[in-house]
């Protein structure tokens, strides 16, 4: 389900309007802004949100008194949310944060979008930030082996 005008931090439906019969743990995550509003879903306790996977984005909601599991992936050369934002907004998160910070990576590599406006120069390649990711979420994320 597509978030209102493709813009997560515009969605407005609760979480259980977008949840998924037959699935039984959630973990909202988001990408710069969607990243803010998975933050609002995970604060809200009528929501039952097992973590919290932040793509080049930061809280803004206070989840500090909270035992979340909550993982913060950075982009070393990101523009917008920068290493410095995303570190000046830590202190709103569970004291038991994973942050992982990506070398050479950008904001845009988060999405599929391109090169955008104010964000830095990557050094590295698409598919190395695609594995750096992949590897982080498996690390975290409680999965079940293939």
């Amino acid at each position: 389900m597509r978030p209102i005008l493709n813009f997560a931090i515009f969605e407005y439906r609760p979480l259980a309007d977008l949840e998924v019969a037959g699935v039984d743990t959630w973990y909202v995550g988001g990408h710069s802004l969607g990243g803010v509003k998975a933050c609002q879903y995970a604060a809200d306790p009528a929501n039952e949100v097992a973590g919290l996977v932040l793509f080049g984005s930061y809280c803004a909601s206070d989840l500090s008194d909270t035992d979340l599991p909550v993982l913060t992936l950075a982009a070393e050369n990101d523009g917008l949310s920068t290493p410095s934002t995303i570190a000046d907004a830590a202190g709103l998160l569970p004291s038991g944060n994973t942050v992982v910070t990506i070398p050479g990576a950008v904001h845009a590599q988060f999405g599929d979008y391109g090169v955008q406006s104010g964000d830095g120069t990557p050094t590295a390649t698409d598919a190395e930030v695609s594995r750096a990711i992949t590897a982080a979420l498996r690390d975290f994320l409680p999965l079940s082996p293939p």
